[in-house]
């Protein structure tokens, strides 16, 4: 059995903003599909810890401040199941999909720290985003979540909702698998470790792009996600 035929742990958060340094949860889901057995997903809406949803963030996932402090668990509660949800799909062997996994993940390893929360055990991580930049890197236009699910023909139930997102990039990684029989062929631990190659050189390269503007230009290249102590302090 190769990994695109076996089980796949999809995980997606909406949250307050675009930095994973200092951005909180709102929304999240991790749901389980194929292998043979049925879909399994599991939800979340926080309390974003009383802290306030910014206009531009609720426009995109359509949820308000209010809705959030009104209906939502504590920020807590929601960061210490996600992160024995996720333990288990770890330790179970199933691969982790998330589209750009250095947002998500490192996004919850900081609400982790913040709670004071172990973090996760090293996942196997499978990003339909760095792959799709590896394999059609000359591709003209946007690699958003919409665009990927457009280019490989995925249904997209409802974007920008943490289920739905998550569902799709499970989808365009198995896409992506029976596209580019290269990926099907190699194992999980030889995929992720090719991933970890491939997000420090594509990041690499943004950043040269960057800099023919701004001298200073850095693009993070650590995947899938941003170490602690890479973090500069002022």
């Amino acid at each position: 059995m190769t990994w695109h035929t076996g089980r796949l742990a999809g995980f997606d958060l909406e949250t307050t903003g675009p930095d994973p340094l200092t951005a909180r949860i709102v929304t999240a889901c991790i749901v389980q599909v194929g292998g043979g057995h049925p879909v399994q997903a599991a939800n979340w809406l926080t309390n974003v810890d009383g802290e306030e949803i910014p206009a531009g963030a609720a426009a995109v996932h359509g949820i308000s401040t209010e809705k959030a402090h009104a209906d939502g668990v504590p920020l807590e509660d929601a960061v210490t199941e996600l992160l024995a949800g996720l333990t288990q799909v770890i330790l179970a062997g199933v691969p982790v999909v998330a589209m750009n996994a250095r947002f998500d993940l490192t996004l919850l390893d900081r609400e982790a720290q913040r709670f004071g929360l172990d973090p996760l055990p090293a996942p196997l991580v499978i990003d339909p985003f760095v792959i799709d930049k590896q394999v059609d890197r000359y591709r003209p236009g946007k690699r958003t979540l919409t665009h990927l699910c457009e280019h490989y023909q995925v249904r997209l139930d409802g974007a920008h909702t943490a289920d739905a997102d998550a569902i799709a990039a499970c989808r365009i990684a198995w896409r992506q698998a029976t596209r580019y029989p290269q990926l099907a062929a190699m194992t999980l631990d030889e995929l992720h470790t090719t991933q970890v190659g491939w997000a420090a050189e594509q990041a690499a390269s943004l950043q040269e792009h960057f800099r023919k503007k701004d001298p200073d230009a850095v693009v993070e290249g650590a995947w899938p996600l941003i170490p602690r102590q890479l973090e500069v302090t002022s």
